[in-house]
């Protein structure tokens, strides 16, 4: 019994460092998918988890390449020239990524778990006093996952094998602003930002297939998460604070009208394995693709197209995510084990935007007053490393053209608790 509650012990270390890890990854990932409670040997069993990171990425060297003024008849919107402010930012926030879940053993076959996640989700605030404010003044996506997966195993050879699978439902929303126009020292009343706001919710499915040898904490796992389809992406964009010239008439202030679009969150395939290699040691490992290529330039219209109320896109331009993890567990005594892991993540952009690889360090403890209780902490820290974002063509359409930057290599962090009670 002990010896099986030190395994149990490794393999919590190991699962709270890649939680940690797993809320810096590319594309708009916050916490992704996991589904480690399902295979907890416990007939019953709750888990609470909180991770909080603190990216710290800097603009830097900002040129406004863009710096016309906005023409409503033209449906053009430059923003104006904004070379006269600060050249340099702090573009990204701090954020909690949450999870709960609850698994329980249906007999001696099946094994059912529910959990909420934040699986999505990103939040650039580099403010309006940049010279890219007309790119982004701020920019959030939050979501909300609601899960339930089931395994069926039977024996195979001198472990089980199983197959999986579940369903999720999935809420996003977010918004962004932008200087549609620059109103500095003219004396009119408007602030000039305007604002998209979006949301839509839909359903998502995951298979896949483990096999395990308890005896050794011998686990590998193959799993496909579905693309949630956001077919009726809608919302509104606010113009009330941009006042246009019109010719022959004046100035106009803008309103605020619905629009429309359509995207799919990522669907990915996720391969872990681990194992005991000596008394008390194991090693652990995953590689992981997330299909953010799909997220390139989501186009919004209005839904009553009308004088003053025009389309816009937000402009991604992602390439596919893969995340590569190694690391080693090892068990203290009775009640404490930790890990080490290393962890590789793909940027996602590629000449437009700001993410690109980074490097992850992570470590955690765990532990374990009692057989039915885990503490678990685990942390993180890593690169984000160097690049710069511009000009780019997709499919024949100049993207980036507002705004140029670098940035260094710069310093990301990341802590998770949680608390697991078996019954």
């Amino acid at each position: 019994m002990a010896r099986n509650r030190l395994k149990k012990s490794i393999l919590a270390a190991v699962a709270g460092m890649l939680v940690a890890s797993a809320a810096q990854a590319g594309g708009l990932e916050r916490s992704g998918y996991n589904i480690d409670l399902l295979f907890d040997p416990s007939d019953f069993a709750a888990e609470a988890t909180a991770t909080y990171v603190n990216p710290q990425r800097e603009l830097k060297n900002v040129v406004d390449t863009n710096p016309a003024n906005s023409d409503a008849v033209a449906e053009t919107f430059g923003g104006g020239d904004l070379n006269y402010r600060p050249n340099s930012a702090d573009e990204t926030e701090s954020y909690w990524a949450p999870r709960i879940g609850f698994k329980a053993a249906l007999g001696d076959s099946v094994d059912c778990m529910a959990d909420y996640s934040q699986p999505w989700g990103a939040h650039t605030n580099p403010g309006q006093n940049w010279a890219g404010a007309n790119n982004n003044i701020e920019t959030k996506v939050e979501s909300d996952n609601y899960a339930a997966t089931c395994s069926y195993k039977w024996d195979m050879g001198p472990g089980f094998m199983r197959v999986i699978g579940g369903v999720f439902y999935q809420e996003v929303g977010g918004f962004k602003e932008r200087l549609v126009q620059d109103f500095t020292g003219t004396g009119l009343p408007f602030s000039g930002v305007g604002r998209l706001e979006l949301e839509d919710s839909g359903w998502g499915w995951r298979t896949g297939v483990a096999y395990e040898i308890p005896e050794y904490a011998m686990r590998a796992s193959l799993v496909y998460n579905s693309a949630v389809d956001l077919d009726n992406l809608s919302g509104s964009i606010d113009l009330r604070q941009v006042g246009f010239v019109i010719p022959g008439v004046g100035v106009v202030s803008g309103s605020k009208y619905d629009v429309h679009g359509s995207a799919s969150m990522p669907d990915s395939l996720e391969l872990k394995v681990q194992s005991g290699i000596a008394p008390g040691w194991l090693a652990f490992g995953s590689v992981k693709w997330t299909d953010w290529s799909q997220l390139q330039v989501l186009r919004f219209v209005p839904n009553e197209p009308g004088f003053g109320r025009f389309g816009t896109s937000l402009d991604l331009l992602y390439r596919d995510g893969w995340t590569v993890t190694g690391g080693i567990g090892h068990k203290f005594n009775d009640q404490w084990s930790g890990a080490i892991s290393l962890t590789w993540d793909r940027g996602t952009s590629h000449g437009y935007g700001a993410q690109t690889d980074t490097w992850l360090l992570g470590t955690g403890v765990t532990y374990a007053p009692t057989q039915n209780v885990e503490l678990r902490f685990a942390g993180v820290a890593g690169i984000m490393t160097s690049g710069s974002s511009g000009q780019v063509t997709y499919q024949g359409e100049v993207i980036g053209d507002d705004v140029s930057y670098d940035f260094d290599n710069d310093f990301v962090g990341a802590i998770s608790t949680s608390l697991k009670v078996r019954f």
